[in-house]
């Protein structure tokens, strides 16, 4: 199920499409260690055409097609050491959705720093059956945008400063 993204549009999508490009120009686009040689290769262009003309839903059966995902992924064992396991049937919707998000994020800060916004909102884009307490407390929360894209162009892959977005929260941004 898609994320509902408030302010994706024409606007919106051409700032992200400018992150994009920033990120391949710079080498710094991010690429799963879970996709194949033949995933990792398409990837930009799979980014790129949802970001023009889709969602994380498109991009997430794009992901599907076979061979785009290795058969399995090195996990870390809590009590040390790693296993290999089999790539979980949901790998490309997680990672459309979260990839996603985080253009569609950057895209929303451009675009607030472009109209002079200063700031831009949290909300819920998804609802979750069990949403986390520490993820409904940001609902409504006003982040700087400058600094959350910036937070976003530095943390690629990980965990944000400013928590958002979050892996499985189903939050994103709009313009207030």
């Amino acid at each position: 199920m898609a994320l509902s993204y408030a302010n994706l549009d024409d606007k919106t999508r051409s700032f992200m499409l400018s992150e994009l490009e920033r990120d391949i120009a710079s080498g710094n686009l991010f690429i799963s260690e879970r996709l194949s040689l033949l995933g990792r290769n398409e990837y930009a262009a799979m980014v790129r055409r949802a970001i023009q003309q889709g969602n994380d839903v498109t991009f997430a059966n794009e992901l599907r097609q076979p061979g785009r995902f290795n058969p399995t992924y090195t996990r870390r064992n809590p009590k040390g050491g790693t296993t290999e396991a089999k790539m979980p049937s949901n790998a490309p919707d997680t990672l459309a959705e979260g990839e996603f998000n985080r253009y569609y994020i950057r895209g929303v800060c451009l675009r607030a720093t472009d109209e002079g916004i200063p700031a831009v909102e949290v909300y819920r884009a998804k609802d979750v059956s069990s949403p986390r307490p520490e993820s409904t407390a940001k609902i409504g929360k006003r982040i700087d945008a400058k600094a959350l894209l910036e937070d976003l162009r530095t943390h690629q892959g990980s965990e944000t400063v400013h928590g958002v977005p979050e892996p499985n929260s189903g939050l994103s941004v709009r313009l207030p």
